[in-house]
């Protein structure tokens, strides 16, 4: 079934925010290039899709601690974020192109990430996981740009695809048939990243990785490792 939104719902997803930068002159001008000038709107989503997905290196060493982790503008710059970071760009991108978009959370029981990572975390729940839903078609669509292409092979996964209309969560299986990825509690969508509380949640969260010294750490090179 197929909806129509509200103009004052449709102008709070599409209005940038704090984190959600989509006025950020940065964003728009890589929200611009990466799509023809006379795509549909199906098409804009999936290709900003893979732009943000390949574009942007996963991250999951980034400083929690830090707001500019979370700001769509600073992920862009940095060519590196974590998920949340990456489904703030992901939702900023498409707001440029008149998209409504909003930031998802949940958590997410991951059964494959790197053992380095596990013991870093002391546990293999991802809480907070962000993903994006963007407004096509009638419907609210869910996508996860997560995980760049060139990390999925390490990790003996395909890259996740979304074509503009069908959820793209992450893999429930990688490509052996093993458990990969368990979405376990469901957050709820936002307007903009909640990162103030977010950064408390992290530390509390994580308080093994507060303390830890990230420089250097590459998940890529730890999937391609063990």
């Amino acid at each position: 079934m197929t909806e129509h939104l509200p103009k004052t719902i449709s102008r709070l997803y599409t209005d940038p925010g704090e984190y959600v930068d989509s006025d950020h002159p940065a964003v728009e001008a890589f929200a611009r290039a990466a799509v023809p000038s006379d795509a549909g709107a199906r098409d804009i989503a999936s290709r900003l899709y893979t732009a943000v997905r390949d574009g942007i290196r996963y991250n999951p060493y980034v400083s929690m601690r830090s707001a500019e982790s979370y700001r769509a503008s600073s992920v862009l710059a940095a060519g590196n974020g974590y998920c949340v970071g990456k489904a703030a760009l992901y939702a900023a991108a498409c707001r440029v192109h008149g998209i409504p978009a909003r930031v998802g959370f949940a958590d997410v029981r991951n059964h494959l990430t790197t053992e380095k990572l596990r013991q870093s975390m002391g546990s293999d729940l991802f809480t907070w996981h962000g993903f994006t839903e963007v407004f096509v078609d009638g419907a609210w669509r869910k996508a996860t740009p997560t995980f760049n292409d060139t990390l999925c092979a390490k990790l003996g996964v395909k890259p996740l695809d979304f074509d503009g209309h069908s959820d793209a969560l992450l893999h429930p299986f990688d490509g052996a048939g093993r458990a990969y990825m368990q979405y376990v509690n469901d957050h709820g969508t936002y307007h903009d990243v909640p990162a103030k509380f977010l950064m408390r949640e992290m530390a509390r969260e994580y308080a093994n990785m507060q303390g830890e010294d990230m420089t250097g750490r590459d998940m890529e090179r730890e999937a391609a490792e063990q």
